[in-house]
């Protein structure tokens, strides 16, 4: 099989929809998966991939309940993975995210999701498939170097080395909006707001390569340096994580729990 991109045009997964080995997984809201999806996709329901521990919410699940999913969508090491959402690509990079936790490989996003998919006038069904899960149950380990901790973010704080990419509203990284014990941000992140690498006159299609890079460069964001994004519960941060990777960042982590751990833990540094 021809390798397949990290980041898909509708048109190129309506391309691929026959091959082997692909799995198109449709993180919408389930009642937008009944109404209308993607031709074969299978739903996938987003509280299943995360779990929190309150205050901390947007957690990786328990490594045996992701084996159970992988299990039974038949996903194993040679699946390539193709998701999409409604919502210009939060949920279902949070998805990728976790499957490249686990060392999966072969992973695609369709750029600008369903919104795309439907302004481009694809075929859509509302046949509701099932997957046709493993016959083994997979066996999976979290890979460290792709997740960062609170611990972690402590010791790389004056690093020069490592960017902390805050990609919340800017209401948010000021401490104006404050969805956690406190406000504010982590001392030395720069803000990019997940959204501003969507293009939204284009179905939140997300804008060309060089445009994102100058913007993100201009924050000091750049492939040499070790990347740590967080929102507020790394959601919309896995999208940028996903973004990130496509642009050819090869040191990116993830940050689960983000504000949601960082702002309710009273010894944490706040700027």
């Amino acid at each position: 099989m021809t390798t397949i991109p990290l980041i898909l045009e509708p048109q190129q997964v309506n391309n691929l929809s026959s091959e082997e080995n692909i799995l198109i997984v449709d993180l919408c809201q389930a009642e937008t998966y009944i109404k209308n999806h993607v031709p074969n996709a299978v739903y996938l329901e987003y509280n299943w991939i995360v779990t929190s521990l309150k205050p901390s919410m947007g957690l990786l699940p328990e490594i045996e309940q992701l084996a159970q999913i992988l299990t039974a969508y038949g996903i194993d090491e040679h699946t390539h993975v193709i998701a999409y959402d409604d919502e210009g690509g939060g949920r279902a990079c949070r998805f990728l995210w976790t499957l490249q936790c686990v060392g999966q490989q072969n992973l695609s996003l369709i750029n600008g999701g369903l919104h795309a998919w439907s302004a481009e006038g694809l075929e859509m069904e509302q046949r509701i498939h099932f997957p046709t899960p493993l016959e083994h149950k997979r066996v999976i380990n979290y890979d460290s170097s792709r997740i960062a901790s609170k611990n972690s973010i402590l010791e790389h704080l004056n690093d020069t080395n490592t960017v902390i990419l805050d990609t919340r509203s800017t209401p948010e990284f000021n401490g104006i909006k404050v969805f956690a014990a406190r406000g504010g941000h982590i001392p030395g992140a720069v803000h990019y707001e997940w959204t501003n690498a969507m293009d939204q006159n284009n179905n939140l299609k997300l804008k060309d390569n060089e445009q994102i890079k100058k913007d993100l460069a201009q924050l000091g964001v750049t492939p040499d340096k070790t990347i740590i994004c967080h929102c507020q519960s790394h959601h919309r941060s896995a999208h940028t994580c996903i973004v990130l990777n496509s642009l050819g960042f090869n040191n990116v982590k993830g940050y689960p729990g983000s504000w949601s751990d960082w702002g309710n833990d009273p010894n944490t540094p706040i700027d």
